[in-house]
């Protein structure tokens, strides 16, 4: 493959997925800061080990480095006792103001419930609710089976109904 070539493969691969990978990084280190400075790590990388790609699925490529990017950077350094970053939501002049003020005020709320999740039931969420990941999209970045993905969602969503303070009642019954 030409240089060419192999640039536009880096693209589709890595670059399309920056989003993606700012939105978990931020999550994970609670930061904006702290969440580019992983990504722009996490690029180097997956820019340095491109050549051990094989193809397959370029997304849970890369945000499994930006997963494993996010966890070194955060050993070692005391966590943060709360997640202040304000919710951007976007300008709707036609929108009705009130409206707009309980989508934000819900938007903190659910902001807040994710953050208290234990890292690993956060990133499964975040990995699904937020990304749209799949399961096994979701395994691939966190190196776990699909059943360990599947208990951490259940149980992290069991714990943001809780949060939110959903009545959540067994589906066993």
């Amino acid at each position: 493959m030409g240089l060419d070539g192999a640039a536009a493969s880096f693209e589709s691969v890595v670059l399309a997925h920056l989003d993606a990978a700012y939105n978990l990084a931020k999550w994970l280190t609670h930061s904006e800061q702290d969440a580019r400075d992983v990504v722009q790590d996490a690029c180097l990388r997956a820019l340095r080990g491109f050549s051990s790609y094989r193809g397959g699925d370029g997304r849970a490529w890369f945000l499994t480095i930006v997963r494993n990017t996010s966890l070194t950077s955060l050993r070692g350094r005391p966590k943060a006792d709360q997640f202040d970053e304000a919710v951007h939501e976007p300008d709707d002049p036609a929108g009705d103001p009130q409206a707009i003020l309980l989508r934000s005020a819900d938007a903190h709320w659910v902001r807040q419930a994710i953050d208290q999740l234990p890292q690993d039931l956060r990133t499964a969420i975040v990995l699904r609710e937020l990304e749209g990941l799949s399961y096994k999209q979701i395994a691939t970045v966190t190196g776990s089976p699909i059943g360990t993905v599947m208990s951490r969602l259940a149980r992290g969503r069991q714990r943001l109904a809780i949060l939110l303070g959903a009545d959540v009642k067994s589906e066993a019954r």
